[in-house]
């Protein structure tokens, strides 16, 4: 192992002792293939005499490498010898840390080195570097070159079994030789795999102890600070040492010549957390304050040297201050660092009326809306705060992400700015008031500054009313303009809805789907409305998944979402979920999540943006027959789609969630309502046409009257206009309610074309063949359970039959689709469940 920390001090140590010779049994270095090749060669004598030097930093390997040329020698008859020995007939005399010789030591070494006959090989770290030694390797001919070891090399260390832990390695040692051999083998004894960057052995960091005692009280200062975060701003460490450039400059030379900073003047991640877990708290928050009190004083960012006071638990002025200033700085890129900060601040001393509308905005930005709400509250009912309106835009958007749009509503008039105005605007849109949004849109000021922020918000107002007053192609094409002109400037905007959420809905009504997933993607990428509209961009990308039946993407998209929603994106999460679990015929979990939602839906009140989610949640309802929860929420739409004139656009989505919602409870006078009114609207747009003639299928389908031909072409539009799914379910469904053989094959295979691979199950898919298609409720029952993958046993627990009788439904089910074998039937008994 090569030593490291013993050249970070102001003055020449007496000479180290000489390396001992090693045996033929020693390992060999981890060398890449040139150095391996260089030492071959001097070993063989081609490059006699060798006259070469290793410079580099502590932990690169210079002793392991003369060590490993002193071995080769001596297999090839070079006679070695160490520099100090007996070395007047040695073909090759190496010296090792010759940086740490004595002047007397150096002046023996430069003579040795006068003579060009005589082999030699110095090793030495780049700092110091005394005039003598400089003289020295002026004399040598060229270098060798110690590489950090790639990942592959320490996965060769690490062996077989720890191979996996490379990367870890590797980014925590850099591929520092030694730090990696260090590290590796600790690794090698250990029983379990570190869990994460902070898991590391306690062996490991303690081997650290001598590389830290052996830098001087300036050395160390300026490592705490690397570690603290102060980076290369000299004038700033030359403050904190109270030296000048020149001095920084010795200090840096002499950390980074034991290898515990990298090039750039960080340090090693490994030597972070040695530095944390051997040096005293007090020191290094000594540090970090006085890092701090400089950079105040000089008014430049602290937020990354205030990072490592964090829970520490200061208290005062100073502290507080630099909380502050902390948290000013994170809070557009990093909210909830933002909040932390602000939080510390507070504790610290800090008033939390001066920090409450900045504490409040960060907080709702990172999520923490009852936290943004109790901070805006106590700046609204302090008349000397500062910043009202801002704080009750705020409460009001948090407000928004509840679902409390009356409230929200209340909030924006009082804060009474332009940006206020617009979204109480759009609030009153979302509850059917029309008028008074249109009302509060012209209210503008006109010697308002035309930002990309104040345009863009203004024109998704005018894109919502557009929706419900104009054509669907105004509407996306306003909506897709206000998203582009928010992109540059949205990142850190808080706000009750995007461009891009709002334009996607407007196209998911309409039957747009690939603008509407184009607007979303795109809102992604740029990170439109920061965490929260990243969240609410993946859940509608997510129903749009939904929509068309893949249900996969859609799973995986909202588990991308995570798990830290405001009330109105969990009512779209489990809507979603719901929504995925009806198109795959699971009913086991479509009752679970149902308990789930119950709760959701108490919490909320149907608005023009959650059409889709509650109609989505009243097809549930009906199905396990508990329509009447639902009925105040669409009794709600229904009023505010009447007050906004009955708009084709929205009020379409509502009737056809609701036709399947009678369909799933058998209410065929409601299914006839919603046919009527969707007929109404055919000449709308392609997508109401679809809606409009499917509609009418399914209600000839469940009176008995089912006409293949009309089916098929009703299907075939739905599928065009994205809804796939839906085309598939009508399909099959009227495949199996037709006494029509033909048509039952025809219809049946039709379904399996229109769903499309299956992304539930990655059966093959059979061909029909003919049979009675009817199934009756105890068959539907036992098909469900045998395409969610119970055993037959399982399967007559659960419907208190025995295993025999489930088999002979399977037989008789068999025989009446036609299949062929047991994986044919399975792939029609999907068909038939997914699709109904």
């Amino acid at each position: 192992m090569p030593r490291t920390g013993t050249d970070a001090t102001e003055s020449p140590r007496p000479a180290a002792p000489r390396p001992p010779r090693l045996s033929s049994t020693s390992p060999e270095p981890l060398l890449d293939e040139p150095t391996r090749e260089l030492c071959a060669n001097i070993a063989r004598g081609t490059l006699a005499p060798a006259r070469l030097a290793v410079v580099a930093p502590g932990g690169h390997g210079k002793t392991a490498v003369l060590h490993h040329l002193a071995r080769r020698c001596e297999r090839h008859g070079t006679t070695v010898s160490w520099f100090g020995q007996d070395d007047d007939a040695a073909d090759l005399v190496l010296v090792d840390d010759a940086h740490t010789l004595p002047d007397a030591a150096l002046a023996e070494l430069h003579a040795l080195a006068e003579d060009e006959t005589r082999g030699l090989v110095v090793a030495a770290r780049p700092w110091p570097r005394p005039t003598t030694l400089n003289a020295v390797l002026s004399r040598l001919r060229g270098q060798v070159v110690l590489r950090p070891l790639d990942r592959r090399r320490i996965a060769a260390l690490l062996g077989r079994e720890r191979a996996a832990l490379a990367e870890f390695v590797h980014a925590q040692t850099l591929g520092i030789p030694g730090f990696a051999v260090r590290l590796a083998t600790a690794f090698g004894k250990a029983g379990d795999p570190p869990r994460d960057s902070t898991d590391l052995p306690a062996s490991v960091l303690a081997e650290f102890r001598p590389d830290l005692d052996g830098l001087t009280g300036e050395a160390l200062s300026l490592l705490l600070a690397a570690v603290s975060g102060a980076g290369p701003d000299v004038d700033l460490l030359a403050g904190l040492l109270d030296t000048d450039r020149h001095g920084v400059a010795r200090a840096i030379d002499a950390v980074r010549a034991c290898g515990l900073l990298d090039h750039d003047g960080t340090p090693l991640p490994l030597v972070a957390h040695a530095v944390k877990a051997l040096v005293p708290s007090e020191q290094r928050l000594a540090v970090s304050q006085r890092l701090v009190r400089l950079q105040l004083d000089r008014k430049g960012p602290v937020l990354n040297l205030v990072l490592p006071l964090l829970g520490s638990g200061l208290s005062g002025a100073e502290p507080a201050q630099a909380f502050e200033a902390a948290a000013d700085e994170a809070a557009e890129s990093d909210p909830a660092l933002a909040a932390k900060l602000y939080s510390a601040a507070a504790s610290a001393g800090r008033s939390e009326r001066a920090l409450g509308r900045r504490w409040a905005e960060a907080a709702a930005r990172a999520g923490d809306l009852d936290t943004a709400l109790r901070l805006a509250d106590q700046v609204l009912t302090d008349p000397e705060a500062e910043g009202r309106a801002d704080a009750a835009s705020t409460a009001a958007t948090a407000c928004v992400y509840k679902g409390q749009l009356d409230r929200a509503g209340e909030l924006y008039l009082w804060a009474d700015t332009q940006p206020a105005r617009v979204h109480a605007a759009l609030v009153s849109l979302q509850q059917g008031k029309l008028d008074k949004a249109t009302e509060l849109l012209a209210a503008q000021p006109s010697d308002a500054p035309p930002t990309l922020f104040a345009g863009a918000m203004s024109a998704l107002v005018r894109g919502v009313i557009q929706s419900v007053t104009e054509d669907p192609t105004t509407a996306l094409s306003t909506l897709a303009d206000s998203a582009e002109m928010l992109e540059p400037v949205g990142r850190s905007l808080f706000l009750p809805d995007t461009p891009a959420a709002v334009g996607a809905l407007v196209g998911m009504h309409c039957g747009e789907l690939s603008l509407a997933r184009s607007l979303l993607e795109r809102a992604v990428d740029t990170e439109v409305g920061g965490l929260a509209g990243r969240t609410r961009h993946l859940l509608l990308s997510a129903w749009i998944s939904m929509l068309t039946g893949d249900t996969d993407t859609a799973t995986r998209t909202l588990q991308r979402a995570g798990d830290r929603l405001s009330p109105r994106d969990e009512l779209f999460a489990i809507a979603l979920r719901i929504g995925v679990a009806r198109r795959t015929g699971d009913s086991a979990r479509l009752r679970t999540l149902w308990a789930e939602a119950r709760e959701t839906v108490i919490r909320l009140r149907a608005d023009l943006f959650t059409i889709m989610p509650f109609g989505e949640l009243a097809v549930v309802a009906a199905r396990v027959g508990e329509h009447d929860r639902l009925t105040h929420h669409l009794d709600r739409v229904r009023r505010l789609l009447h007050a906004l004139g009955d708009p084709p656009l929205w009020t379409a989505m509502a009737h056809w969630s609701g036709l399947h919602a009678a369909i799933a409870a058998d209410r065929r006078d409601e299914v006839a309502e919603h046919a009527r009114a969707l007929t109404g609207w055919d000449g709308y747009s392609s997508f109401h046409k679809a809606m409009a003639e499917a509609a009418a299928c399914w209600l000839d389908t469940l009176n008995g009257n089912v006409r293949a031909d009309r089916v098929e072409s009703a299907a075939t539009r739905l599928h065009a206009v994205g809804l796939r799914w839906d085309a598939a379910r009508l399909a099959g469904q009227a495949a199996i309610r037709t006494t029509d053989r033909t048509a039952m094959v025809t219809l049946l295979e039709r379904a399996r074309t229109l769903q499309g691979p299956s992304s539930t199950s990655d059966q093959r898919q059979p061909t029909a063949s003919p049979g009675e298609a009817v199934l009756s409720e105890r068959e539907r029952q036992v098909a469900e359970l045998v395409v969610s993958g119970l055993t037959y046993r399982q399967i007559g627990d659960r419907l208190f039959i025995s295993a025999k009788t489930v088999e002979h439904h399977m037989a008789r089910m068999r025989q009446r689709l036609g299949a062929t074998s047991r994986p044919d039937l399975l792939a029609r008994l999907r068909t038939l469940v997914t699709t109904g």
